[in-house]
C-alpha cells in the first residue's frame, strides 16, 4: 500500500513509499529514522497519533524533530 512520507529532518523530502498493510507508525518510524520517537513530532494527516496507529492507504506521515542541532 502507498503512503506519503514527509521527512522534516535535515534537508527534508517528501515522496510516496510502499509499506505493508498493518504497519504501525512506531514500526515505520524505526524503519525511516535514526533516533528516538520522543525527540520528534509525529503526525499522520496533520494530526498527532499514538505509536500503535495502523497506517492506511494514502496517509500523509511526517516526522519533525523537536530539537534542532546547533540551534
Amino acid at each position: 500500500m502507498k503512503i506519503i512520507y514527509i521527512n522534516n529532518d535535515g534537508s527534508g523530502f517528501a515522496g510516496q513509499l510502499d509499506v505493508q498493510k498493518g504497519t504501525t507508525v512506531a514500526q515505520f518510524f524505526e524503519q525511516q529514522v535514526e533516533g528516538k520517537p520522543d525527540d520528534y513530532l509525529i503526525r499522520v494527516n496533520r494530526q498527532s497519533v499514538t505509536p500503535n496507529y495502523v497506517l492506511q492507504e494514502n496517509d500523509r506521515v511526517s516526522f519533525t524533530p523537536m530539537k534542532i542541532q546547533g540551534a
